[in-house]
């Protein structure tokens, strides 16, 4: 049996979709056996009506009370969700026949869909009720659609994915100032670094791996095994904590990104590749934001953004300059591209004008003043066009990506990514 949920959470009141899920876990084990590990799901990123992270939980049971499972979760689902929450919608799907090729088909091609691009509540209702599926939503349903996408998750499995550990606050602390020994988590990402990432933004000196928002979530690790996130975590000193979870989640995976061959093609709310050239030399404009325009090869321009909250990943978009060729990994919002990682393929030449040097003593000649060339105060000697000096870029080709305390979810860090030419923020 598969039950999938989302939306129980609240940007501004807390609670935490994976809280359900690792307490459900635990719970449900009174009706069946748990099979494999709790799923992760992190839909698509630019959904501007997101609750906070955007995700989803399935958990798999093998159980012969079905229906004692059904009214448990409802139960939680209700108790927990922040219903208040305008934007708080919950949905959950019960799937008990799992061999219903047709059904897999449109579930695991839903989940994907649900990733890249928009999806309405209508859609996710009309699944429902056609293949007459056992779910249940509250308020407006927006929640059935993450439900839907983590159980095709669930019945696909055969997607690039990593792990996440996650610890949870005693409930009598949710809301206050969490306690975590910044310097434990140091050392716990100093022992499995680059096997866990994003713990810490070593550049911008900030611990990432603790959350600041009044959800439940102590602290999250990251990483490429179940083994390598539970180390890290045994080595992180803090408050009592009431339970921990691993997810299967398909973070860290790039999932999210559409290739796309031209400008015209590109949609808001929908994260893409897309190949092209510098096209303005990058302006910063007030709160920090830097800016410039991006030429694909039809020769179609948009606006592309590095903004305040990437930090010095600015600093390297500032050395673009027209003509540089690059592929732009991010994701389009009011037309305007939100980069996430830059492959820079092929440099520019920059030249500076420099005065010419004498003939005879090669040293440096001076300027006779505005529009009658340069001369040589020693030699007498005169030039009337300044030379070309070429100028070093001080940027690199090959892949470059936004600090860990700008990361999304499901942007992949460049320490997963094979091959050379590759430069990790840290």
């Amino acid at each position: 049996m598969i039950i999938s949920f989302d939306d129980t959470d609240s940007r501004s009141l807390g609670m935490c979709t994976t809280y359900l899920g690792a307490l459900l876990m635990d719970e449900l084990k009174v009706y069946g056996k748990p099979a494999g590990l709790p799923l992760l799901i992190r839909l698509n990123p630019t959904i501007p009506f997101k609750t906070r992270g955007n995700a989803a939980v399935a958990i798999k049971i093998e159980t012969y009370e079905p229906e004692k499972i059904k009214k448990h979760v409802i139960q939680r689902i209700e108790e927990l969700a922040q219903m208040e929450d305008e934007n708080t919608n919950p949905g959950v799907v019960f799937l008990e026949n799992n061999n219903n090729n047709e059904v897999k088909t449109v579930l695991t091609t839903f989940f994907k869909r649900a990733v890249q691009h928009v999806i309405t509540i209508q859609e996710a209702k009309g699944i429902i009720e056609k293949y007459e599926l056992d779910a249940r939503g509250y308020k407006n349903s927006r929640g059935l659609i993450g439900a839907l996408a983590a159980c095709g998750a669930m019945l696909e499995e055969d997607w690039d994915h990593t792990y996440e550990y996650l610890s949870y606050r005693r409930k009598e602390a949710w809301g206050t100032q969490r306690f975590v020994n910044e310097n434990s988590v140091i050392r716990a990402d100093d022992a499995t670094y680059p096997h866990t990432w994003d713990n810490r933004d070593i550049t911008n000196n900030l611990v990432v791996c603790i959350p600041h928002s009044p959800d439940p979530v102590l602290y999250g690790i990251r990483g490429q095994t179940p083994e390598y996130v539970s180390h890290a975590a045994s080595m992180i000193e803090g408050e009592v904590t009431e339970r921990c979870a691993i997810y299967k989640t398909n973070q860290g995976t790039d999932m999210h990104l559409i290739p796309a061959e031209s400008i015209s093609k590109l949609q808001d709310m929908e994260s893409y590749i897309i190949q092209g050239f510098v096209a303005s030399i990058p302006r910063t404009i007030e709160g920090g934001h830097t800016l410039f325009l991006f030429r694909d090869k039809e020769g179609e321009e948009m606006e592309c953004a590095a903004f305040e909250p990437t930090k010095n990943f600015r600093e390297l978009v500032r050395k673009l300059i027209p003509g540089d060729h690059i592929t732009l990994h991010g994701s389009v919002k009011n037309k305007t591209l939100n980069i996430e990682k830059i492959d820079v393929i092929e440099l520019e030449e920059k030249y500076r004008k420099v005065n010419p040097l004498c003939p005879k003593c090669e040293k440096s000649m001076k300027s006779a003043g505005k529009g009658q060339g340069y001369r040589c105060r020693r030699c007498k000697t005169r030039a009337y066009i300044a030379t070309k000096s070429k100028v070093e870029r001080g940027i690199k080709t090959g892949m470059h990506e936004v600090p860990p305390c700008a990361r999304r979810h499901l942007s992949m860090p460049l320490i997963r990514k094979e091959g050379k030419n590759i430069h990790p923020s840290r």
